[in-house]
């Protein structure tokens, strides 16, 4: 990793290069934002720049979360690529059941003006009897897609409380995202939860223009 980063961090002391490994560990392997108060090089811009170079180098961005937080996350462009490789797409069944979750736990609560527009972390957990109901899945089957899910951070589970239901969330991943693939996501969960709605219509037209009038 040294070698990788020596171009970007040759000019900088002892202190400041520990600085600048700290942050960028820090914010590719923490499982929440990480506050910028923490770390100096995320506090101070020309460090944070630094930062931002050196995940650049591996396809990856500093993502803001609220006023004064940090993680890392694919750049559009990877994340594209990578959306083309089968091999790195989760099978049809997981996203259905994250697709569930995610209308469940923030589409309908957003729609009753329960969570930020921006937000895809929820406190209304999607309970396991819901997901049974909906999925066309046999049980065995939607299970094993959640532990995959869970697995992969993109669900996590919520225990059950005294005066709370368990159930499931979008999980840590959804940290990660930049600010447009927040809007393509909320794009999706808008085509998959009402697709004959005027507001899919005018999505869908609008990437048929974007497209060039290709359906």
């Amino acid at each position: 990793m040294s070698e990788l980063f020596e171009p970007l961090l040759r000019s900088y002391d002892e202190k400041r290069r520990s600085e600048l490994v700290a942050a960028y560990m820090a914010v590719e392997h923490a499982a929440e934002p990480v506050p910028e108060v923490r770390f100096t090089a995320l506090r101070e811009p020309a460090l944070r720049r630094t930062v931002e170079g050196m995940l650049g180098l591996t396809g990856r961005t500093l993502v803001r979360s609220g006023q004064n937080e940090w993680i890392s996350g694919y750049r559009d462009d990877v994340a594209a690529e990578l959306a083309r490789d089968p091999a790195c797409v989760p099978p049809a069944g997981d996203r259905a059941v994250l697709v569930l979750v995610l209308i469940h736990s923030v589409a309908i609560p957003r729609a009753a003006g329960l969570l930020g527009d921006d937000s895809w972390m929820s406190t209304y957990p999607t309970p396991l009897e819901e997901l049974r109901r909906r999925s066309q899945l046999p049980i065995g089957e939607l299970e094993s897609a959640l532990r995959r899910l869970r697995t992969a951070g993109l669900v996590s589970q919520v225990k059950a409380g005294t005066e709370e239901a368990g159930g499931f969330v979008p999980g840590p991943q959804f940290h990660r995202l930049t600010d447009a693939a927040r809007r393509r996501l909320q794009e999706e969960l808008i085509l998959a939860a009402g697709p004959d709605s005027p507001l899919a219509a005018a999505i869908r037209a609008r990437r048929r223009n974007q497209a060039g009038g290709n359906p």
